[in-house]
């Protein structure tokens, strides 16, 4: 069977060095050449230790060298040493209860009881190249996102390959893991020591679980391996002998958790008992947690990987042992289902400590909180005080004048700066430039330049640090370390109470067709005591889009026209929203079809609701589809005083529609069969040709005739923009009127009875 690692010989060190010389590598330029971090690449250099067969044939590859030429040849094993086999044996067995006591369960948050590890424990991956040390530009990190058509994920996406949590620690005999506040790594620190607790992983091993914060405040300042001697007299252990002889022999796996937490004063004392114990024992196993960017920590020997962000499997895989273990299955399908269909929800759970906030709140209401802006409050209030508080951690203050209201104060400040520029990545310097800024006004500040420069460094780094809201995202750029929190920050800067709070609100209105800013409004209407300034502001921009746009005056006009000649008993706002979503819908489904979809029956099966067909022949045959198509504009029924139920909103379509009528019916079958019998067709345009676009103008007949729906297909293309954005500004105000927001009668009356009406139509009802 094949060695899994292998190690130059000294003459292949030799010739691996000569090789290095000509291409002019360093270490660091051969890791980069093969993907990989840069120990194993100083471990095949010096040939001082083992690396990976496939790494080690990878780099002699790279170099150009014959890897059988370069690799030392294997010495016969020593015979196993039965002796400290009997005893590494007989200590698992004697530290088992503690090791399980200890890191078995795991109480987190306002829980109110501690769970098992196993039972909630999602697998973790490891990015093996740290995400704040890659060297790109901001553009690189933009990557393909397209600010017009703005996704959420492609926002600060890790394009690199994760590797198991599990299969880091095998691969490498010293790791140094690193991640944001509650990226889960303690969780998984417990995780490994009950696994090797239970046989389960490096069964050959005793597993050492070492709390770095306890240790360095433990009494009469022990050395580290008198600390964990006294870990084993507790499980009856008894002589330094003992503890020695399975160091000796390398048969532990000592897991360091939490570096980033030891206290400033015990610091440098704590450092060097760790690099000399590793020195020492240097045989056995060391894995090691700490914050990214706490400290420039040097620990030559380790290699440093970052536990990456959970993804949507993670998100699931957690939320269903997490509700599984409190006997509610069907709620864990149900938080599934809504973080999926909530992007910004979903950014948050992303992290698991957030993820368990969001399974907790979940689990006491069945549902997230109407008003946002509370739900990432406490969120932020975890991040910022609550986690660390929760452990009795008590980190230094690089800057002691600037409280957590300061940082809240300064994060709002420059999360605006950014949105409004579109910028979600930003250099190093230009945050230090606004931290500067900040500084100089506060009480006390110093004068003098040079320390400000210092002090906002050091600001930089407590918020990334401690607090993990921004964080780099490579080197020297930073970002918040989720949208949401840029978001939530900027409406909490928009809504502050200030002089100027009527011009930030009317400035904030401008932006209702701009779709980066939906949760800037959302959540400006939860945060502010009273919303009607704003929703009036933005009521006003979305009729200005009709004095703007002759189509739409018209279409307003049809839609009014409509409502008034509608024999039905239901308010007028709820049967303009009727129409104006069918329109809607149909509109759209022109526009594909005369311009994109040459293939119809492909279409139809992505489109099924926005199919003309679907909606022609569902809106006067099939009572179920009715009710589907009345739906998406329920929003506009909610604003009314009498919210319709599902039953009656199908009976609002029934109303509207006229009966059956035997020759659209006959009509409707024949253009079905034509459109489904479509070939595609390869003119330059991509378009229908001839007796296609017959079709098409035969059912806009057939519309206009039998229900007086009419379209200007030359120029549906053109006004494709006006009529997207005058529906999506409808429905966000809509939204708002949905979120848990204070708004007078009068002014939710007056938005929802001028809602969609001509401009004309608007004055004369004021």
């Amino acid at each position: 069977m094949a060695a899994k690692s292998l190690k130059a010989s000294p003459e292949g060190v030799n010739r691996i060095n000569l090789a290095m010389a000509d291409k002019e590598w360093s270490r660091d330029d051969l890791a980069e050449q093969c993907h990989c971090s840069r120990q194993p690449a100083v471990n095949f250099c010096s040939g001082k230790k083992r690396v990976r067969r496939d790494l080690f044939i990878r780099f002699c590859e790279a170099l150009e060298l014959p890897w059988l030429e370069i690799v030392e040849a294997d010495l016969p094993k020593p015979e196993p040493d039965n002796d400290i086999d009997a005893l590494v044996q007989e200590v698992r067995a004697k530290v088992k209860d503690d090791i399980q006591y200890r890191c078995g369960t795991m109480r987190v948050l306002d829980m109110e009881q501690a769970i098992g590890v196993d039972d909630v424990y999602t697998s973790v991956n490891i990015l093996e190249r740290l995400t704040g040390r890659r060297r790109l530009e901001i553009s690189e990190l933009l990557g393909d996102c397209d600010p017009a058509n703005f996704d959420r994920f492609m926002l600060g996406q890790v394009k690199q390959k994760r590797v198991p949590g599990l299969e880091a620690v095998e691969r490498y005999d010293r790791l140094m893991i690193l991640g944001k506040p509650g990226a889960g790594k303690t969780t998984f620190m417990k995780r490994l020591a009950t696994l090797c607790n239970h046989g389960r992983f490096q069964a050959g091993r005793v597993p050492v679980f070492v709390t770095l914060k306890e240790f360095a405040e433990a009494a009469i300042k022990p050395e580290l391996q008198d600390y964990i001697a006294r870990q084993w007299q507790s499980c009856n252990i008894q002589g330094a002998d003992t503890l020695a002889n399975v160091l000796d022999a390398g048969h532990a796996l000592v897991l360091l958790d939490g570096l980033d937490e030891v206290r400033e004063e015990d610091h440098d004392r704590v450092l060097r008992n760790i690099r000399d114990f590793t020195r020492e024992f240097r045989a056995c196993q060391f894995v090691m947690t700490c914050r990214i960017a706490a400290r420039e920590y040097t620990f030559q020997q380790f290699t440093e990987v970052e536990i990456a962000d959970f993804d949507s499997e993670q998100i699931a895989d957690f939320a269903a042992k997490w509700f599984k273990a409190r006997n509610d299955v069907k709620k864990g399908s149900k938080f599934v289902e809504r973080v999926e269909s909530d992007q910004p929800i979903k950014e948050l759970a992303t992290n698991p400590l957030l993820l368990t906030l969001l399974c907790l709140v979940f689990g006491e209401a069945g549902d997230f909180p109407r008003n946002r802006a509370e739900l990432y409050k406490e969120g932020l209030d975890v991040l910022l005080k609550k986690w660390d508080a929760s452990r009795n951690i008590e980190r230094y203050q690089a800057y002691k004048k600037l409280s957590l209201r300061r940082k809240e104060d300064l994060l709002s400040w420059l999360a605006y700066q950014t949105f409004k520029k579109g910028e979600y990545f930003f250099k190093q310097q230009m945050i230090e430039r606004q931290i500067i800024d900040y500084i100089r006004n506060l009480p006390g500040a110093s004068e003098d330049e040079d320390t400000i420069q210092l002090d906002s460094e050091a600001v930089l780094q407590s918020i990334s640090a401690q607090h993990g809201l921004l964080i780099a995202r490579a080197n020297g750029i930073y970002s918040f370390s989720h949208l949401t929190f840029q978001e939530y920050f900027t409406a909490k800067y928009i809504t502050r109470s200030t002089a100027q709070l009527s011009t930030t609100l009317q400035q904030l209105a401008t932006r209702v067709t701009d779709r980066r800013y939906r949760e800037i409004f959302l959540l400006s209407v939860s945060m502010l005591p009273e919303a009607d300034d704003l929703l009036l502001a933005t009521k006003k921009q979305v009729d200005q889009l009709i004095v703007d746009d002759e189509s739409l005056q018209k279409l307003t006009t049809w839609i009014n026209e409509k409502t008034n000649s509608a024999k039905a008993s239901y308010e007028s706002v709820a049967i303009r929203a009727f129409y104006f979503e069918l329109y809607f819908h149909l509109f759209k489904t022109l526009h594909y079809l005369s311009a994109y979809h040459r293939d119809y029956e492909r279409y139809l099966s992505f489109h099924k609701r926005e199919g003309i067909l679907v909606m022609a022949v569902s809106l006067y045959r099939n009572n179920s589809c009715c009710l589907e198509i009345a739906f998406p504009f329920e929003f506009l029924f909610h604003s009314c005083s009498n919210t319709l139920s599902p039953s009656r909103s199908l009976e609002l379509c029934l109303s509207l529609s006229t009966n059956f009528d035997l020759e659209l019916n006959f009509k409707l079958d024949s253009l079905k069969s034509y459109l489904l019998g479509f070939e595609q067709v390869d003119d330059e345009e991509g378009r229908y040709k001839g007796h296609e676009k017959q079709k098409l103008e035969k059912l806009r007949i057939v519309a206009m005739n039998h229900r007086d729906i009419d379209y200007d297909w030359q120029s549906v293309s053109m006004r494709k923009n006006k009529i997207g954005q005058y529906y999506y500004a409808n429905k966000l105000i809509s939204d708002c009127l949905k979120n848990d927001c204070y708004i007078s009668k009068s002014t939710r009356r007056e938005i929802a009875e001028t809602a969609l009406l001509p401009v004309e139509e608007v004055q004369r009802w004021k």
